[in-house]
Parts: structure tokens; C-alpha cells; sequence
């Protein structure tokens, strides 16, 4: 039961945050840039407050895991996928959520001159933490069976 959990907690969030970089995003861009700032302040906003307790509570889940599993095949495979979540968990605070917080503050009032280049580099770190937790879910799911 708690392997099928971890796996559908983090296979949800992977299929956000893989939505958030290749359809949410995408389409934001292709708006006016008034909208555009609002858009991604707005989701911002509201994926920043949500985000941090399920990247945190993917970890945990894995990490049970990975103890109550710890003598049973494919445990490495847990645990790598654990190291590979705590990655993503450092990288979003120590790249992604500095840009995230002043982005979320931006209005087309506001905004700084720079705005484009700070969300094209979160945009890219964003695609790598994507491309790190969809590893870590298919090694979880790999681990399972």
C-alpha cells in the first residue's frame, strides 16, 4: 500500500510540474505580456504554496520506503530515486524559488526590466528538476515491479 501511494503521490506531481514546463507555460507565452506576468505571478502564487509540502511529502514517503523496505530487492533503486527528490527539493530552494518569489510579486506595472531573462532561466531549471523527479519516478515504478 505504500509503495502504490509513493508512486501515485509523485507520479502526480511529476505530471504537474511536466505540465507546468511543457503546456501551462508554452501557452502563457504565447499571450500578450501583460497577461503573461499575471499568469505566471498567478501561478506562482498558488503552486508555491502547495508544491513545497508535496516535494517534501514525496521525500517522506520514500524514505519510509526505503527503511521499511530495506532488506527487500530493489531497494537501491528507492533510495537512488530518494536521492534524486532531495536533488530536486535543493535545487528548487536554492535556484528555482528565489526567481518563483519575485515572480510572483511582478504585475506589468512592475516588472523588472530583466522579467524575460528571469523566467527563461527558471523555465530552464524548472525542464532539469522535471527531467530529475520523472527519473525518480520511473525508478520508483521500476523498484515496484
Amino acid at each position: 500500500m505504500l509503495q502504490v501511494l509513493t508512486i501515485v503521490v509523485v507520479g502526480v506531481m511529476v505530471g504537474v510540474e511536466f505540465a507546468v514546463a511543457f503546456v501551462i507555460n508554452p501557452i502563457l507565452a504565447g499571450l500578450p505580456d501583460d497577461s503573461l506576468i499575471a499568469g505566471r505571478a498567478h501561478g506562482g502564487r498558488m503552486l508555491g504554496a502547495v508544491m513545497p509540502f508535496w516535494y517534501i511529502g514525496s521525500l517522506v514517503l520514500v524514505t519510509i520506503w526505503a527503511v521499511t523496505a530495506h532488506h527487500e530487492s530493489g531497494v537501491a533503486l528507492v533510495v537512488t530515486a530518494g536521492g534524486l527528490l532531495l536533488l530536486s527539493v535543493i535545487m528548487s530552494i536554492a535556484l528555482l524559488v528565489p526567481i518563483n518569489n519575485r515572480g510572483k510579486t511582478w504585475t506589468a506595472a512592475n516588472r523588472p526590466a530583466d522579467w524575460r531573462r528571469q523566467m527563461s532561466r527558471w523555465d530552464r531549471f524548472h525542464h532539469v528538476r522535471v527531467a530529475i523527479i520523472i527519473a525518480a519516478f520511473t525508478l520508483l515504478a521500476t523498484a515496484l515491479v
